[in-house]
Formats: C-alpha cells, structure tokens, sequence
C-alpha cells in the first residue's frame, strides 16, 4: 500500500503554479500605457524638431506685407475692372479686361507666372503680349493637370491690376 500512496498524489501535495493576479494586470496595463505614451512624446518630438509650426520665418514683417496686400487689393477694387480669362486652344491663353463700363483697357505691360497649385516644382514666366483692345495673350508651354496663372498689370503710372485663376488642361 505504500506504493500505491506514493503514486498517488493528491492536489494539496503540488505546489501551485503561475497565477495571474491582479497585481500582474496592473503592472501588464500600466506598462502598456507607459510604452503608447513613450512612442507619442518621441513622435511629437521628431515632428516638432522638423517642423516647427511657424509658417513665416517672419511673422510681423509679413503681417505688415499682408496689410500692404490688402491695401492694393482695395485699390484694384475702386478701379472697377473686370478680367475674363479664356483658352482659345491649348498652347494659349487670352485675357481680356474691361474697366466699369465694359470698355477694353488697353496699354497696360504684363507680366505672368504659371505654376501648379499645390507646389513650386514647374513654376514658369510666361510672357504677356497685348493682342488688340484689352485683350492680352500668354503662350503657355505643354501643360496637363491643373496650373494656376498669376499675372499682374501695370499701367503708365504705377498703379497694379492683378489676376489670378485656375486653369485645368485634360
């Protein structure tokens, strides 16, 4: 019999094995938590050391330009023009301004920039010619996709007209 009792063992003989206990839960959550919040200040971290948040290196001097800005757009407003621009074909684009009462505007001197919307990479001068009455032509190079054209008008005493528009090439 005796045996027989050593084969035997009875649940109370073992020792207990590994138990999770909410001790373990705590220190498994808390770690987590620990990890998540150490991966968010490194990224914060790494994104504020490239990139700073300050659009203008600066800022008071560009508020004054913006103020300058808007100075010029009053004035271009109180001079009553109108700008249609259109696309006869696709290496052209024609401008055509009128003053208040609809009467070409003529003899002004331009200048124009042709560049994509959402980056300065193919930015181009394009040349502004006069082609009658208030009409003024830009021969733009190959384009596809969406460019926008920015030109701005001088008459003979200084004052400036600008024009902005998006134009789409399929």
């Amino acid at each position: 019999m005796t045996a027989m009792s050593q084969a035997v063992s009875s649940p109370a003989d073992k020792a207990p094995g590994f138990r999770i206990t909410g001790w373990h839960v705590l220190i498994g959550v808390v770690a987590f938590f620990a990890v998540v919040i150490a991966v968010d200040v490194l990224f914060i971290t790494m994104a504020f050391r490239t990139f700073s948040g300050e659009v203008a290196s600066n800022p008071y001097e560009a508020g004054l330009a913006y103020n300058r800005t808007l100075a010029e757009e009053r004035a271009q407003a109180a001079l009553g023009w109108k700008v249609a621009m259109s696309r006869p074909d696709n290496a052209t684009v024609e401008i055509a301004i009128s003053d208040r009462e609809g009467r070409p505007v003529s003899g002004l001197t331009g200048e124009a920039v042709f560049d994509r919307p959402a980056t300065e990479a193919g930015r181009r001068q394009v040349a502004v010619q006069a082609a009658g009455p208030g009409l003024y032509r830009l021969t733009v190079p190959e384009a596809s996709g969406a460019w926008d054209i920015r030109a701005t008008f001088k008459r003979q005493d200084g004052q400036q007209f600008k024009v902005e528009q998006r134009l789409v090439w399929r």
